[in-house]
């Protein structure tokens, strides 16, 4: 097929989905046999029926005394019941060699095989030793304190199913019944390999225009989660010469293979033309109406699967998890699982493009009032498809039906978890990024306090304060008509807890004429005279934008559309020269080596609905903020407590 013909005809992704599963052997890939050792984690391919009962003896349940129970009685403390005691005491692991009849008992530990004769076993406690008599003072009735043999399980019985998937309790039921060796699903092979001229592995240089492959490590540990076995094939070079043979290889050595990279319709994208020579059917579909994940190339050849996923990270992820994890359980005999589902209202509007079915992967928080039936907030994670944590990040998705361009904030959402469970942190932070607030957070970690934090800005995060979604708001709010920080936008039901002071200043590469040995308000105007020089803004709502908009007084230089969430990624932008000049903290500054105008000091503080003041996470970050330990360690890095 021409190189792009495939490409053009983007298909709805259920549609594609429908193909792709059409062309597949989705049969398990066959039996083998593995000791019970290393049965943990696999799938059984066949019913396991037990040859044995368990227990396969009558077995006490206690220590104490095998009875017949009509002996006992009437027996009470005041008036015990008095039997004969044989002299035989039976252990565990001993075939007894007393028959017990009426009027007598036997000593038996727990465990022990009961004796004939015997139907009950009075606890020790319930009875007492005196002259070579028994004396009962308590009645036990028939099968007390026994387990008869086969009453867990019955030779014959089938204790566990084809298909299912072996956990602890699993493997405990097998070595109970005897079985040393167990027939399991082969785990499928996975071939996996990356293609990108920009590629490196990790644990080489970095280098300029270069990028760790990330998706492979990732790819490989969705694959053993699901139950297959990965075969790293290295990283290929965009030429075409170079990477057919080593796709042959991997069809050759694998039951599915997956390339990560080259999907699209750029010049150096190789991937889908080798897939594109592929025949029986070959490509089922190249190019699906999603967000993230486009450009993603499903083909089949000979009943297996050859599937291209985005070089993005998030894209790569997501259309693995969407359309070959599927597939994969199959082959490696899992049954299909359910997607777990919650209700969320969305915080904020979100727009979307018209077309394509989009999946907006959101961070989730409960509200003050989320046990008695509001729903929890969803935050988008917004950082898109390149991004190598968001999806990390993420505890889950809502899908946009690809006609809706606009979701409006306080939208009811039904959120597909990314995994089994939603896991609720202790402490959630929405609000700006602060270097500060990464250490208070990552000391809080290493005491038992899991947290969560969304970098929304600071008005973001005044906002989901005030409507009760966090913990805690980390803001640098500047009131334009006190000219004071934070304390103007206070309300009654909002608590202010006092954080630190911070230095905010230009930041630039040292040596650049236009910054080195000016003032701040003199470098702005000159950067802003100079059409070449490009600056790196900060998100929109964030305190540091208020700041930036403020000191460029309606001026849009070059960069001002370029708007990173964090400081360091404005540092990073710098350093890197694809901008110039930009306003950032005096400690990324000097982390980054780069050139450093003071602005002004402003306040870093922190919000706390009122309603959430006395929840133990907040309780320990104020005394952590509070601590000497913390004041010294945020001193250090240049914050003014």
């Amino acid at each position: 097929m021409p190189d792009q013909e495939q490409f053009l005809q983007v298909l709805d992704r259920d549609q594609a989905e429908r193909r792709f599963r059409a062309a597949l052997d989705l049969a398990p890939r066959g039996i083998e046999t593995v000791a019970l050792d290393d049965a943990l984690g696999r799938v059984l391919a066949a019913d396991v029926v037990s040859p044995v009962d368990i227990p396969s003896f009558d077995r006490a349940n206690v220590d104490g005394f095998a009875v017949v129970a009509a002996d006992t009685f009437g027996a009470s403390e005041e008036a015990p019941r008095v039997v004969a005691l044989e002299r035989e005491t039976i252990a565990t692991g001993c075939v007894p060699s007393t028959i017990v009849g009426s009027g007598r008992a036997a000593a038996i530990a727990t465990g022990g095989m009961m004796p004939r004769g015997a139907d009950a076993v009075v606890m020790v406690e319930h009875a007492d030793v005196r002259g070579g008599r028994l004396f009962v003072a308590r009645a036990v009735a028939a099968g007390g304190g026994v387990s008869f043999a086969g009453t867990d399980i019955t030779a014959g019985e089938t204790v566990l199913r084809q298909g299912q998937l072996l956990t602890s309790r699993d493997t405990g039921v097998l070595a109970a019944i005897g079985v040393a060796r167990a027939e399991v699903w082969r785990r499928p092979r996975v071939a996996i390999l990356s293609t990108g001229d920009e590629i490196i592995a990790p644990g080489a240089p970095m280098a300029p225009a270069k990028v760790y492959d990330s998706n492979a490590q990732a790819i490989a540990d969705a694959v053993r989660e699901l139950g297959g076995e990965p075969l790293r094939l290295g990283i290929a070079p965009d030429d075409v010469a170079v990477l057919r043979p080593m796709v042959r290889d991997a069809l050759a050595r694998a039951d599915l293979v997956l390339l990560s990279g080259g999907t699209s319709k750029g010049a150096g994208d190789v991937c889908y033309r080798v897939v594109a020579e592929l025949r029986d059917p070959g490509v089922v579909a190249h190019g699906v109406a999603l967000k993230p994940g486009k450009p993603i190339c499903l083909a089949a050849t000979g009943g297996r699967a050859v599937v291209v996923l985005p070089g993005f990270p998030t894209s790569a992820i997501f259309t693995f998890h969407e359309f070959v994890a599927p597939v994969l359980r199959a082959l490696a005999g899992r049954p299909d699982q359910p997607p777990a589902k919650v209700r969320a209202r969305l915080a904020v509007k979100v727009n979307s493009e018209i077309g394509r079915t989009e999946y907006l992967l959101v961070g989730l928080v409960e509200g003050q009032d989320a046990p008695h039936g509001r729903p929890l907030a969803a935050y988008p994670m917004g950082q898109g498809s390149g991004s190598v944590t968001t999806f990390s990040r993420a505890d889950g998705f809502a899908t946009i039906a690809r006609h809706q361009e606009i979701v409006e904030a306080g939208t009811i959402l039904d959120v597909q978890l990314l995994g089994r469970d939603l896991q609720v942190a202790d402490l959630v932070v929405i609000g700006s990024h602060c270097v500060g607030l990464d250490y208070l957070l990552s000391e809080l970690q290493r005491r038992g306090i899991r947290s969560k934090f969304l970098a929304v800005g600071s008005t973001g995060g005044l906002e989901a304060a005030r409507r009760g979604e966090c913990d805690l708001a980390g803001v640098h709010l500047l009131d334009s008509v006190s000219g004071s920080y934070n304390s103007p936008f206070l309300t009654p039901a909002l608590e202010l807890v006092p954080g630190y002071g911070r230095l905010q200043g230009v930041v630039f590469r040292r040596g650049d004429a236009r910054f080195e040995g000016l003032g701040p308000s003199a470098a702005i105007a000159a950067a802003r005279r100079d059409p070449a020089c490009a600056m790196v803004n900060r998100n929109q709502g964030s305190g540091t934008r208020v700041l930036i908009d403020r000191l460029l007084e309606g001026a849009r230089p070059p960069g001002y559309a370029v708007q990173p969430r964090n400081h360091n990624a404005v540092a990073a932008a710098v350093r890197q020269g694809r901008a110039d000049w930009g306003v950032t903290l005096d400690t990324v500054a000097r982390a980054a080596g780069l050139g450093f105008l003071p602005l002004q000091e402003e306040r870093y503080d922190f919000f706390v609905p009122v309603a959430r003041a006395g929840r133990p996470g907040v309780g320990a970050f104020k005394a952590l903020l509070g601590s000497r330990e913390a004041r010294d360690s945020l001193a250090r890095l240049r914050m003014r407590p």
